[in-house]
This record gives structure tokens, C-alpha cells and sequence, in this order.
């Protein structure tokens, strides 16, 4: 079979047409060996990429940005930032480089950017350069969220370069291929904010209505309707984020999309045992990002995204934040609706049940799970069995049987659809325990693990023999979970 060796996919330069004060071409640096370690097949069709060319010489060119399409010119972006609370007005991307956007095979246009690249402008002493573990975490994280239906980036490539990369020691390096519906984030608005040109962030805000919510460009106040329609989408990610036991680990508002996608799988993590507390971060001391932070996060960052938007909400300042604040009040009924709504699917309850009534019982059974230590995903996922009578797969994962027993009483006295929880349950998470496993493995070379685990996550409502590994949660002597940012 002979192997095509251009690519029939057509590269555009929006972002850095439209913005060129936020672009600065860039050169990906040399790949000396490089080799796929994971090819994401079925984005690829969705991207209009032929398989074997992404196979390739010139497809390995592509991913690793040292041979790109003519007319293709890779940008550094810039944007900055508040990391864990302090305002940085210049990061960028210190190791990533958008290639450009592309249509897809519905239409939609998509970013297509390279993380772990080399050094650019933005590096701040950083190497710019990526290890094979924290790039394939990326990959194995992103396609969980894509296959639990929650918003976000995804990977196409992960490719092994051939160059060591110094870390606490020389580990393999690699860098991975992110699509996205854009790469624009809060950290975006405030950098064309702190430029204090109001016709570059007038620019940006209408490049974002035009990419994202083209609707809001018919509104009386296009600029506040955009940031109502950042709230919705953000109100919404981050329900289905506490939903499904997800902690980010590092919400800077440079790590919030315009989009509502979730994007940097750095210090991130699905929860283990149910704990509000939880923190996997190496470089959250202070519990900043905790799991039950994340709504409250979200909305500081979009006060953040206000602040930077003032200049277009209105002319007269005083008016535009009062507007602002009133606008950003949107978010908590917005969250609460869109938490207690997935809430009622977890546990199965029909449509007429009453929010009132559904919601303390969300509340207590989640008071339960964390005064028990109990796995979160696995008792979810266990509840169906109650409906179905036999108890054990959710009772016997709690100590304090009695308090289970009176909460379940009230919870079927509402008839629950074990089917339908079935459906909005997982059985397959990446567990941490087994994303170590896989990224220990494949940095040294064997690629079973995470194939296996990629599989695994990618249908993960579909209980299969021989998966049972995969559904369990962190053996005793795993211990205390702790990511790093990997940069």
C-alpha cells in the first residue's frame, strides 16, 4: 500500500491573522528520532487526516512541528495569567506552538497546537521541552473526559523525540499533539487588557464571538453576552467536573478556555476515595484547587475575565462593573442547576422528582461516602445493583451500614432507573494507581499498559469481562496520591 506524503488536511492562521500582537512566529525544535507512541486513529478521521500519512516521514514532520505544510507558519501565543492567585502579565506558551486551525469533517474549526515543542519567547527559563509520562498522561486523561462526554481538549499524537529531557532525571522526551475548539482563555483577555490597547482586546473579544458564540454577536451588549455565554459554559464544565470525581489540580486563569473545553492535564487526577478535601497537586500547599474549590475557582476566574472585559461591557466604569457583578451572579444557580440536575441522573430519579426532595439526598449521600472513606466511583456505579436487589455492591463498600440503610430507604422510595444510572455511571475511570502503572511502563519502553488502560477508559459505561482491574479501586498499599505539573 503505497503511503501518501502530503497531508490533505488545509492549515489556516486565524488566531495569529486577526491577533498579531498575541502571536510570535516560532520554529519547533529538531526531533533527533522521532516515534509515535500514541496515534488517537479515530480523531484523526474526525480531523479529515489520513492514518498513514500521520504514520509517515512528512506525517511525523507535522506532529512534531520540524516539517509543516507550506503557507503553515507555527505561532507562540500569548496570554497571561493568575497562578494560584498571583498575576503573572506575561506567560505564552514557554514550550507549545499553534500550528493553525482546521476544519473538520462536520465543519468545525479546530486548533491544532504542539505542547513540549522546545523554548519560545515565553519560556521563563523553562527547557520548553516535554517527558514521555506527563504528555501521555495528557493523552490517556483527555480521552477518559471525551468518553465520559465531558467538555475538552483531546490528543491526537503522542510521539517520543529521541532527545532526554532533565527532570529530577533524564527521562525520554516527548511532545503531544492538543486539538482543540480554540486555545483562548481567560489568561487571553487579560494579557490584551494589561496592554491597555483597547482595539486589540475589542479584536480578541470579537475573534472569540466569531469562533465560539457567534449568537452573542446579535445581542445589544455582544461583549457581555459573550461573558454570559463564557458563565453558562464554564457553570456547566465544572459541574460535570465535581460529577465525575475530577480534580484539575491547577485552575490559573490561563488553564480556563473561552470554550468551556477543559484543557492542561498537568496535576490532575480522578478521586479515589470520595474526600472534599482532596488535593493531588505537588504545588497546591495550600489546598487552593481542592476538589470542592473548583466551583467557587471557576467563579473567581470569571470575575477575572470581568475585570478584563470592562473597557467593552461599557463606557462608564462604574456602570460596567455593576453590570459585571450582576452578569457573574449568573454562575452559582447556574452551577447548582447544572450539578443537582446530573446529581438526580447519577441516582437515577425520575423527572418528576422534586429538586427539593433530590437534593438533600444528593447532600447525604455524599456526607455518607465521605464520612465512610468510600470509593466514589465504584459506589455510583454499584447503586444500580440496589435497585436491582442485591445491595452488597454499594452497602458493603460503608462502615456505617444503619446510615446507609436509612438513606437508601428514602433514595428507592423514588423509584430509580437502575438502567439509566447504568448510563451516566462509569465503571472505568483512570485510576491513578493504573495511569502510574501505564506511564512508568511506557517510559521504559513497553506500551501494553497503556493500550490497555486507553481501551479500557475510552467505553467506560460498558462493563467487559476481563476488565475487572481496571474497575477496581487503589490497592492498600498505593498510599497517598501526588501529580506534578511535568514541565
Amino acid at each position: 500500500m503505497s503511503v501518501p506524503t502530503q497531508s490533505k488536511v488545509t492549515f489556516d492562521g486565524r488566531f495569529a491573522r486577526d491577533l498579531p500582537e498575541m502571536a510570535v512566529a516560532w520554529q519547533a525544535d529538531e526531533a533527533p528520532e522521532p516515534q509515535i507512541l500514541a496515534l488517537n486513529e479515530g480523531l484523526a478521521a474526525e480531523l479529515g487526516f489520513d492514518v498513514e500519512f500521520l504514520r509517515s516521514p512528512d506525517g511525523l514532520g507535522l506532529l512534531t512541528g520540524t516539517s509543516v505544510p507550506v503557507g503553515v507558519v507555527p505561532v507562540a501565543q500569548a496570554y497571561s495569567g493568575h497562578q494560584f492567585g498571583s498575576f503573572n502579565p506575561r506567560l505564552g506558551d514557554g514550550r507549545a506552538l499553534l500550528l493553525g486551525e482546521i476544519t473538520d469533517t462536520e465543519g468545525k474549526l479546530r486548533d491544532v497546537h504542539l505542547k513540549g515543542s522546545g523554548r519560545t519567547p515565553f519560556a521563563r527559563g523553562g527547557d520548553g521541552l516535554a517527558a514521555v509520562g506527563p504528555m501521555l498522561r495528557e493523552y490517556i486523561v483527555s480521552e477518559a473526559m471525551h468518553a465520559l462526554g465531558i467538555p475538552t481538549t483531546r490528543s491526537l499524537a503522542v510521539v517520543a523525540t529521541g532527545r532526554a529531557v532533565r527532570r529530577e532525571t533524564m527521562l525520554p522526551g516527548a511532545l503531544l499533539t492538543r486539538v482543540a475548539s480554540s486555545h483562548l482563555r481567560v489568561g487571553s483577555f487579560q494579557y490584551a487588557a494589561a496592554t491597555g490597547d483597547q482595539d486589540l482586546l475589542k479584536r480578541l473579544a470579537d475573534h472569540a464571538i466569531n469562533r465560539h458564540y457567534p449568537s452573542a454577536a446579535q445581542a445589544e451588549n455582544p461583549h457581555l453576552a459573550l461573558f454570559e455565554s463564557v458563565i453558562t459554559a464554564q457553570a456547566s464544565l465544572v459541574a460535570q467536573w465535581m460529577l465525575a470525581g475530577f480534580i484539575h489540580g491547577v485552575m490559573n486563569t490561563d488553564n480556563m478556555t473561552i470554550s468551556g473545553e477543559t484543557i492542561d492535564y498537568g496535576p490532575c487526577a480522578f478521586m479515589d476515595v470520595f474526600d472534599y478535601a482532596a488535593v493531588y497537586s505537588s504545588i497546591d500547599h495550600s489546598g487552593r484547587y481542592a476538589y470542592a474549590n473548583q466551583p467557587l475557582i471557576a467563579e473567581w476566574n470569571l470575575a477575572r475575565l470581568a475585570e478584563a472585559l470592562l473597557p467593552l461591557i461599557g463606557e462608564d466604569q462604574e456602570q460596567a462593573v455593576k453590570t459585571a457583578v450582576a452578569t457573574l451572579e449568573q454562575f452559582r444557580p447556574q452551577y447548582s442547576a447544572a450539578w443537582l440536575s446530573g446529581m438526580k441522573a447519577k441516582l437515577g430519579l425520575p423527572d418528576d422528582v422534586a429538586d427539593e426532595d433530590a437534593s438533600p439526598l444528593a447532600d447525604q449521600v455524599l456526607t455518607l461516602l465521605q464520612d465512610n472513606h468510600v470509593d466514589y466511583t465504584s459506589f455510583f456505579r454499584g447503586l444500580s445493583s440496589v435497585v436491582r436487589g442485591d445491595a452488597r455492591p454499594a452497602r458493603d463498600k460503608v462502615l456505617d451500614v444503619a446510615a446507609f440503610d436509612a438513606w437508601a430507604e428514602r433514595w428507592l422510595a423514588l423509584g430509580p432507573d437502575a438502567d439509566a444510572m447504568d448510563r451516566v455511571n462509569p465503571v472505568y475511570i483512570p485510576r491513578n494507581h493504573l495511569v502510574e502503572e501505564a506511564l512508568g511502563a511506557a517510559t521504559a519502553g513497553d506500551l501494553e499498559p497503556l493500550d490497555q488502560l486507553v481501551d479500557a477508559v475510552r467505553r467506560p459505561f460498558e462493563e467487559r469481562p476481563g476488565l475487572e482491574r481496571f474497575a477496581a479501586g487503589a490497592p492498600d498499599n498505593f498510599g497517598e496520591y501526588t501529580t506534578y505539573c511535568g514541565t
